[in-house]
């Protein structure tokens, strides 16, 4: 029996040894894209942290890969200047890939597994204000078919939480205006349910009405928003939308597609609206995402105890 097993561990080595480690990267995507259900997105950026690991080991092969080398590579990303948070991603999709690897028995040993990921300081999002919102959500032209979409998008961005990938997936089967919910597929092909309020509902109704039927005889699409072409509106396309907006309401600052959602849960959280349920809305399957806004719940704790306490 201890034989069989040193013959099987050495003809592991000897397969490792002339296997690249590109096909096991390859490899690897595929489990993330077909058994884990991960997004493009996330399967990409994996994808690229652990090539770009790989092109810094140059030529070593999977199991001559040690813990100091893991750790030098870290070291060479701070030296490179990358912010703490970018290097514990690159850990993250590293500890990942060879978990999945001794998982699999493709490695004989974890290197990584003692390795303990960075503590990042976790930043607030910049957060636009409850006025900045108006004047961004009111900056299209609702006169024209592309402004009536935009405005429609914009406030149900905003009205949801939705990341953009979300909204831009969404189907037009998915949104249900008669009770003001929507249905979508979050990270890991999650399914959650959001509310939403007369604006959007509104601003959706009049899209659906007025603008959709005409560009949706195109192509039959069943995305709920699509471009004069009528195909499916793509990220960097709603991205190019926002900046013509962000510039037009006059807003400084840093603002991306997924300023709305920050402003979201912000805004929620500052009118009295619990954490947990921010988390359910947001989709975070941890509410330790969610926690990055407990700022604001302790501003507001600290207004109640200033107000109510006796000896305040």
């Amino acid at each position: 029996m201890v034989v069989k097993r040193f013959i099987l561990y050495y003809k592991l080595l000897i397969y490792l040894l002339k296997v690249p480690m590109n096909e096991f990267i390859s490899t690897y995507t595929d489990f993330l894209k077909i058994e884990k259900r991960q997004s493009p997105n996330t399967i990409t950026s994996y994808r690229h942290d652990i090539n770009y690991f790989a092109s810094y080991l140059l030529s070593k092969k999977l199991n001559d890969v040690k813990t100091d080398d893991v750790r030098s590579f870290l070291i060479f990303l701070r030296e490179k200047g990358l912010a703490r948070s970018t290097v514990a991603r690159y850990l993250s999709s590293i500890k990942s890939f060879y978990r999945y690897l001794y998982t699999e028995k493709l490695i004989l040993n974890n290197p990584i597994e003692i390795i303990d990921s960075p503590c990042p300081w976790r930043k607030l999002p910049n957060v636009l204000s409850a006025e900045e919102v108006d004047a961004l959500i009111a900056a299209p032209d609702i006169k024209t078919s592309a402004g009536l979409r935009d405005h429609a998008m914009l406030e149900l961005l905003y009205a949801t939480g939705l990341r953009v990938t979300e909204l831009i997936s969404l189907k037009l089967s998915e949104v249900d205006l008669s009770v003001g919910y929507l249905r979508t597929l979050g990270k890991g092909s999650k399914e959650r349910v959001v509310p939403f309020g007369d604006a959007a509902r509104i601003a959706i109704e009049n899209y659906i009405l007025r603008v959709r039927p005409s560009v949706s005889q195109k192509t039959e699409s069943t995305d709920l928003f699509l471009t004069r072409r009528g195909t499916t509106m793509t990220r960097q396309g709603f991205w190019k939308i926002l900046k013509k907006y962000i510039t037009k309401a006059e807003i400084s600052g840093n603002v991306s597609p997924h300023t709305l959602r920050h402003a979201f849960a912000t805004h929620l959280l500052e009118r009295g609206a619990d954490l947990r349920s921010v988390q359910q809305m947001l989709g975070h399957s941890d509410i330790s995402s969610t926690q990055i806004y407990t700022h604001i719940l302790k501003e507001r704790m600290r207004e109640v105890h200033d107000r109510f306490h006796p000896r305040g």
